[in-house]
């Protein structure tokens, strides 16, 4: 791996899941007792540079047998969304992220404060083999939603085809949902209103386990004990200032990357599951 796109193991987060015995009612209310009582992640980082990110931005992450439900909490003085149609281009404007590593694919989440979702499923594209695993109507790559894909921010100069992963491009799939999906908003303040100060909004998600079978990648669904998956949980802010937008928006994330690209497997935290009861 490329040092410049690749974190060392030593630098990546670590975060242990519990798992609950009761299903969580998805509304995005946090203050429920079974996500206070969860443990939460230090506060964001800057993506590149490791420091603490200009807003406080926290996780959780915990698990049932049926379903992997992941907490944001985000500190946000004007709540501000506009995209309301279903796979917007939802990093656009501020949002929270979710990638789950699946060793050849991955998939990608992201929401805004609308509770707008976006959804794309990648294949690395040394992986898709004519007869092989991906090889299936699914993931037809005839089909008018896949593209190819190179990397967050990186197709300049000798890195335009390519981007600058070394395993190169994948496929992206963008008509490929998760099936049972389910996440809500909650916001603290008024959107779209800067009149006021907010205090900033929660997110609240819950993937069916059965859903992740092409990312499972040997691992049993749902987890056992000591199973350990690849989950980056990220946030961007979009910045105006004088009336320009700043870029690139700024990016918040558990695990810093050391570059502006959050398709890095490699980067992404260490969520390790135990069957110990929270």
């Amino acid at each position: 791996m490329d040092q410049q796109y690749g974190c060392p193991e030593s630098e990546v987060s670590h975060y242990t899941s519990k798992q609950i015995l009761e299903e969580i009612e998805i509304n995005g209310d946090l203050s429920k007792p079974i996500w206070q009582k969860a443990e939460r992640s230090p506060r964001f980082v800057d993506m590149v540079t490791g420091k603490p990110g200009m807003y406080n931005t926290e996780a959780s992450v915990l698990w049932s047998k049926e379903f992997l439900y992941i907490g944001f909490w985000i500190e946000e003085p004007f709540v501000s969304a506009t995209q309301t149609e279903r796979d917007s281009i939802v990093f656009l404007e501020n949002d929270i992220e979710v990638f789950i590593d699946g060793g050849n694919c991955y998939y990608e989440l992201e929401i805004n404060a609308l509770n707008t979702i976006y959804e794309v499923f990648f294949i690395w594209r040394d992986a898709y083999k004519r007869g092989g695993k991906f090889d299936v109507a699914e993931f037809d790559v005839f089909n008018e939603k896949a593209m190819t894909f190179g990397g967050d921010y990186d197709r300049t100069g000798d890195s335009f085809w390519q981007g600058r992963h070394p395993r190169g491009l994948r496929w992206a799939f963008l008509n490929r949902d998760l099936e049972g999906l389910k996440t809500a908003v909650k916001v603290h303040g008024k959107i779209n209103d800067d009149s006021t100060v907010d205090e900033g909004w929660e997110v609240e998600i819950a993937i069916p386990w059965k859903s992740l079978e092409w990312l499972a990648n040997g691992r049993s669904l749902p987890p056992k004990e000591g199973d350990t998956w690849r989950i980056f949980l990220g946030r961007f802010q979009k910045l105006v200032t004088s009336g320009v937008e700043i870029q690139p928006h700024p990016a918040m994330v558990l695990s810093k990357h050391g570059v502006y690209d959050t398709h890095i497997p490699e980067c992404f935290p260490f969520i390790h599951f135990t069957e110990q009861l929270l």
